[in-house]
């Protein structure tokens, strides 16, 4: 069998110091995302007459396109339609992206999330003079969002693993450079096994956290 355990455990100490770009690009969609399918998933349950044609074109068109390809269209093709887009850094395409895709699934968990919270409380809280904001953000945003934070996690879990597409544009991070190491080294199993370990790391860590808020947020509903 050729496989080097010594340079394996080497390697390690290589990749880390992108861990935190990785990290960063995931978290920073993911929160631009949540606001993005939010406000999606209002628009959808409201029914507004054009907002509400424009949110299910929005959600069919970035759940069907591969996030390669828009990642290629937003760093690649719109400069082209507005040149003062040419500056715009790797990073920040990489996070655009990955947001409005994102958005869009988003918009679905919300909007499930927001069906699942009786619509009889709406009525209840504008009898006792509450408004629709009102209710909305004290009674059923709160509930909603319970209820989607495990499909939230699925999401982000999910936007770790995409992050390493942002190699694509030329940005260094977790994968891009595992994937120097191993074309240096030619050790391919061992450099590429050693950035599936840090992936997998890096769920269990957010799995352990998710787990944790959940626990907490469901205090009040354990008899």
């Amino acid at each position: 069998m050729n496989f080097d355990p010594i340079y394996f455990l080497e390697i390690f100490p290589e990749l880390l110091p992108y861990v935190p770009l990785t990290v960063v690009m995931a978290v920073l969609s993911l929160v631009a995302a949540i606001i993005g399918g939010l406000i999606l998933a209002l628009i959808l349950r409201a029914k507004i007459p054009v907002l509400y044609r424009v949110a299910v074109f929005y959600i069919s068109f970035f759940r069907a396109v591969p996030t390669l390809v828009q990642l290629f269209l937003i760093y690649y093709g719109l400069p082209q339609l507005f040149p003062e887009l040419r500056a715009m850094e790797a990073l920040t395409a990489a996070i655009i992206g990955l947001s409005i895709k994102n958005a869009a699934y988003m918009a679905e968990i919300f909007r499930a999330a927001l069906d699942s919270v009786d619509k009889g409380q709406l009525e209840a809280c504008k009898t006792v003079g509450m408004t629709s904001a009102q209710a909305y953000r004290r009674i059923i945003l709160p509930q909603a969002a319970r209820n989607a934070i495990p499909a939230t996690g699925n999401t982000f879990i999910g936007l770790l693993k995409e992050t390493s597409l942002a190699f694509t544009l030329g940005l260094t991070e977790l994968f891009a450079q595992g994937k120097i190491l191993a074309s240096a080294s030619y050790k391919y199993l061992e450099t590429y096994l050693a950035v599936a370990i840090m992936y997998w790391l890096l769920t269990i860590i957010y799995s352990l956290i998710q787990r944790l808020v959940e626990g907490r947020l469901n205090k009040p509903y354990k008899s």
